[in-house]
């Protein structure tokens, strides 16, 4: 009986056993198939799609096709900065051709045997054209066959500029050579700029992409570089040798000017080859925005005229003198209407992103636009650089200085004996240019008559003893209130702020502040003195100056448009205004004899040490008319000499062209007609845009 029981007991012990393994056996099958089904549910909703793209890039690639770059018009809309139509041959090769490997040598004889009858066929279309050689055809400038500058599935430029019997070909015999390359005929553009030369440093030229995204001193093409690494969108990616902007507006506006470019997506073979007829979609390129300039053409060619003539005239009596630099401003808007750099240079040269070693030879000096930064002579002779040091075009400032830190009044009178002394110990003075003595003046008669020992005496040393160590900084903060050491924040890159020497601790605070007071340790540009001459027409109003008006997009829609941007504004009485622009009426001898508008003026003269003695630079400001004032210029010749024999001439040349195209009174001269002795009209008279009033 104990048995039996004991038997009985085992066989329960197994049954639920084995209901226990059995229950743990559907449990691990249940969750096996749960996870199975929410995997399953993940790839087909969350990760198909991701998935799906994968899979289709493994087999496809996109080949950027480059956009219509936007147009740089003139104020007067004569395009300065287009592109024209040309035609290019592509081949794609469709198998391995490498060197390095077995299969890709095989395959070589076939190939050369098609590039020969290319270039027989180039020969016999374009009999008078300059033609590669075989080794060029089979080169890395062109079919790549090594891959070092493409991926095997890119399309190579192998011939461009084609002529019509050539695309006419092409178009009709692209598939050819079927298994070994295909060809394509592709409409692309080139850049071209005005012949004419205008404003070429401020309109600016062109590189390569891989250039400019290599050189650290354009961050601003690393930092797209970088980005469209990991971007997917291919409209926004920039090719190797696309060309991209290069100082100047065309880098400044790169992105509005390029526009957006499409893509050819293609199928591609495990080898990462190209399959004849692969092409799965094509996405055209956008064209680029036109960026319209304030700059006049006009204006700006007779400003370049100007400069290019009277350095000319001066190399008589100043033989080292070889450039000059204007600016014109308006002084309502802040619009630039003349940029000038001179000598400039044919930008045609930079027109395929790239510049011979014979024409970079010639421009090397010239490219930098020496208007808003420090620019290297183009003669080794001339040492001075295109930022010099003020001169008495300061003296308006000093003034209005010593006005508002009441350090004397409109009224009080100084004793002009020609000379001062910084203190008992100075045996040598400093005199007034030309050590004229000018007796008993007041603050308006020191501007006018550009008197040197009143800024310091009643300037600079007395501003050191209201404010003893602390009148640097005191200095500094009116110079820049004034936009002289500080950014003009134009549209432009690559501005300086100009050199501060009144900062040099290594000379003595008396020093630094009786120079500083007229005009001889400041450097500043010409971009900057303009906009300072601006604010002295304007009573006070620091503008940002503008050298696009607007940008307008391919339908001619406008996106952009330049507003007046006051940047900060220097509060002065009107009295005090009043006596600075009354005092900036420095005689000139013959320039402006026949000048119809009253003008404010003031000449200057800054001293630079170079080659063992000490030259004189030529600097010039002046705004007309004096009462409602339009236009605001400065002028600066480095080498040139005395600033009303060197630079004024220049000023006025810019201040006709202005009044010729816009009227100094707001009434242009190209519109009105010459009168007969009755007063009628001479019949075929009229001036016309463009013309020499």
């Amino acid at each position: 009986m104990k048995v039996q029981d004991k038997e009985k007991e085992n066989e329960m012990r197994r049954q639920r056993s084995f209901g226990i393994r059995l229950n743990l056996f559907f449990f691990s099958v249940f969750a096996i198939f749960s996870v199975i089904i929410v995997r399953t549910a993940m790839l087909q909703f969350v990760e198909g799609p991701e998935l799906k793209e994968e899979a289709v890039s493994r087999v496809t690639r996109d080949i950027p096709m480059q956009p219509v770059r936007g147009t740089i018009y003139s104020a007067d809309k004569v395009p300065i900065a287009y592109s024209t139509s040309t035609q290019t041959l592509y081949a794609t090769p469709l198998k391995n051709y490498s060197n390095s490997d077995e299969k890709g040598l095989q395959n070589r004889p076939e190939l050369k045997k098609v590039v020969n009858e290319l270039l027989a066929k180039f020969q016999e279309l374009n009999p008078g054209g300059e033609q590669p050689t075989l080794e060029e055809m089979l080169g890395r400038d062109r079919l790549d066959l090594e891959n070092i500058k493409h991926y095997g599935y890119m399309p190579r430029k192998i011939k461009m500029d084609l002529n019509e019997a050539e695309v006419a070909y092409f178009k009709e015999h692209k598939n050819e050579f079927k298994g070994i390359l295909t060809l394509e005929v592709v409409e692309e553009t080139n850049r071209e700029y005005d012949t004419d030369s205008v404003a070429v440093q401020t309109v600016g030229y062109l590189s390569k992409f891989k250039s400019v995204r290599e050189n650290k001193n354009f961050p601003f093409y690393q930092t797209i570089y970088k980005n469209q690494t990991t971007s997917p969108d291919p409209t926004v990616q920039y090719l190797e040798d696309e060309i991209v902007g290069y100082y100047g507006l065309e880098q400044e506006y790169q992105e509005e000017l390029r526009g957006k470019n499409g893509y050819k997506r293609i199928e591609i073979t495990p080898q990462s080859m190209a399959k004849e007829g692969g092409t799965e979609e094509i996405v055209p390129p956008e064209k680029g925005n036109d960026v319209w300039m304030s700059i006049n053409k006009y204006v700006q060619t007779e400003t370049e005229k100007a400069i290019s003539n009277q350095i000319q005239t001066l190399r008589s009596t100043h033989p080292y003198v070889s450039t000059g630099f204007a600016v014109a401003m308006e002084v309502d808007t802040g619009n630039v209407v003349a940029m000038a750099s001179m000598p400039d240079f044919d930008a045609n040269y930079y027109n395929t992103g790239s510049i011979s070693a014979d024409n970079y030879n010639q421009i090397e000096n010239l490219y930098i636009n020496g208007t808003i930064r420090a620019k290297a002579p183009d003669d080794q002779r001339n040492k001075a650089e295109s930022v010099v040091y003020m001169g008495s075009t300061i003296k308006p400032l000093s003034v209005l200085i010593g006005l508002k830190e009441g350090l004397f009044s409109p009224s009080t009178y100084y004793f002009d004996r020609g000379i001062t002394y910084l203190n008992e110990w100075d045996k040598k003075g400093i005199k007034n240019a030309g050590g004229h003595y000018l007796g008993e003046i007041n603050p308006r008669t020191a501007i006018k008559e550009s008197s040197n020992t009143f800024m310091i005496d009643k300037v600079g040393k007395l501003l050191l003893n209201k404010y003893g160590s602390g009148v640097i900084n005191i200095w500094d903060e009116h110079m820049k209130e004034f936009g002289l050491g500080v950014l003009t924040k134009v549209d432009l890159p690559g501005e300086q702020a100009g050199t501060m020497d009144y900062t040099n601790t290594k000379e003595s605070l008396l020093t630094r502040m009786a120079y500083s007071s007229f005009g001889q340790q400041g450097k500043y540009t010409t971009l900057q003195l303009a906009q300072y001459t601006a604010m002295l027409a304007n009573r006070g109003d620091r503008l940002q100056p503008h050298i696009v008006d607007k940008i307008t997009n391919s339908k001619g829609e406008e996106v952009y448009k330049a507003k007046r941007e006051v940047l900060n504004t220097a509060e002065y009485s009107d009295e005090y205004w009043d006596l600075i622009q009354k005092g900036m009426d420095t005689t000139l001898e013959g320039t402006f004899d026949d000048f119809p508008y009253d003008f404010a003026r003031k000449t200057g003269t800054s001293t630079q040490h170079i080659r063992g003695t000490d030259i004189d630079n030529g600097v010039f400001i002046a705004f007309a008319p004096r009462e409602n004032p339009k236009l605001a210029v400065a002028v600066v010749v480095p080498e040139g000499g005395f600033g009303s024999q060197s630079a004024a001439p220049i000023a006025r040349k810019i201040f006709d062209a202005y009044d010729y195209e816009y009227g100094l009174d707001g009434v242009p001269k190209k519109t009105q007609q010459q009168l007969n002795e009755d007063g009628t009209p001479i019949e075929g008279t009229e001036a016309e845009a463009g013309q020499n009033p």
